[in-house]
């Protein structure tokens, strides 16, 4: 953002493209996603044809080469449109990816590969020290199982990037060696993903995934054995960027449709948007939304320059996340009972803003680090 505060000509031609794009997918759309569950392919798709799949991976892999800083402008631009973390979701992965060391990224740029991530465990969760798939060695390479929880785009995918022990927790000196990552086709006759019924996004699909003895060659290994825990760092500063401006994306999407409705809505012979307490949680919606705007792209911005970001970037994720489901909240309310109706989009707004505050790491993991890393509190974990 140029001087921090304001895009600079190039990146708001990088918003008004992407919001020109999904203006072409309206409200019935994505309403009609979320309602049968089925994936916006034709989204997707021409997200790929306009060329933001990839825009922020390296230019030598076919991406575009583009910052986290622009990574953000674009993700957020598609969960304001209307689309929220249905349409966000759908290319997450693909804007910015985790491993760009990965030799087949030009294929996921390009819309030929669909990977998925396969991290949380069922008894591991939200430490990743713990998790308990493996990965044994072999003369051919290496043999994978294990159980893989809320695994995104697993009924779809054609790749998997697996997180798994090569060697035993008990056998290293430090809890975070000893992991490594692969990257696998995703073989159906031994991966076995079964979807999640949950409460929002239905149209991206999470999964239970069971890993029954998969066996990969040699160079599905990514980077060094046993360092996978530390590539996986590498990416978490990003994803909670992204994710973060995506939730003031969607608190966006929900505040808009809010002041509408309080401008036209006419109860006792004046619009309702005259009554402060209406008008004054949507006022403060805008507010709370705006300081964790500036957060999320101090944060990319730091990113971007190569300066250490890990409290901006997870307080970005926190603030984008609380900003997000309050703006959402007030927005169902300013509607009264046609805010529980699905018709004013604000239901399902709401029910995706908690999409953030729960992932990828909880809001007391986040205060737990700024607590220690910056206030230089005692671990309390």
């Amino acid at each position: 953002m140029t001087n921090g505060f304001w895009f600079s000509d190039e990146q708001q031609a990088i918003r008004d493209g992407v919001l020109r794009l999904c203006a072409r997918f309206d409200a019935e759309y994505w309403r009609n996603a979320d309602e049968t569950g089925r994936f916006p392919e034709e989204f997707v798709a021409a997200m790929c044809e306009a060329g933001w799949l990839g825009a922020a991976m390296p230019t030598e892999l076919g991406g575009s080469g583009l910052g986290v800083t622009e990574a953000a402008i674009a993700m957020q631009a598609v969960a304001e449109s209307g689309a929220g973390f249905s349409g966000a979701s759908a290319v997450h992965l693909n804007i910015f990816g985790p491993m760009p060391q990965l030799k087949l990224i030009p294929r996921l740029i390009s819309g030929q590969d669909r990977m998925c991530f396969g991290v949380t465990e069922p008894n591991a969760g939200l430490d990743t020290t713990s998790l308990t798939t493996k990965a044994v060695r072999t003369n051919e390479g290496y043999v994978i199982s294990g159980r893989k929880m809320w695994t995104t785009m697993a009924q779809r995918a054609t790749k998997m990037l697996i997180v798994a022990r090569t060697t035993p927790k008990a056998e290293v000196k430090k809890a975070t060696d000893g992991i490594s990552l692969f990257y696998v086709d995703f073989d159906r006759e031994r991966i076995t993903a079964t979807p999640i019924p949950k409460m929002g996004r239905k149209a991206i699909e999470s999964n239970a995934v069971f890993i029954d003895d998969l066996h990969v060659p040699a160079d599905a290994l990514v980077g060094e054995e046993g360092r996978g825990f530390y590539y996986l760092l590498e990416g978490l500063n990003p994803e909670r960027i992204l994710i973060g401006a995506e939730a003031v994306g969607l608190g966006r999407a929900a505040l808009k449709r809010a002041a509408t409705y309080a401008k036209e809505r006419i109860v006792f012979g004046r619009p309702i948007g005259m009554n402060q307490g209406v008008a004054h949680p949507l006022a403060r919606s805008w507010a709370e939304l705006e300081a964790a705007n500036l957060m999320a792209f101090k944060a990319a911005a730091m990113y971007d320059a190569g300066r250490e970001c890990g409290a901006e970037s997870n307080a970005a994720k926190y603030l984008g996340g609380e900003a997000g489901f309050n703006a959402c909240e007030a927005a169902v309310m300013a509607h009264g009972g046609m805010g529980y109706a699905k018709e004013f989009d604000v239901e399902r707004y709401m029910r995706e803003s908690m999409i953030a505050r729960l992932a990828p790491v909880s809001r007391e993991m986040i205060l737990n680090y700024i607590a220690e890393r910056v206030l230089g509190l005692p671990k309390s974990y």
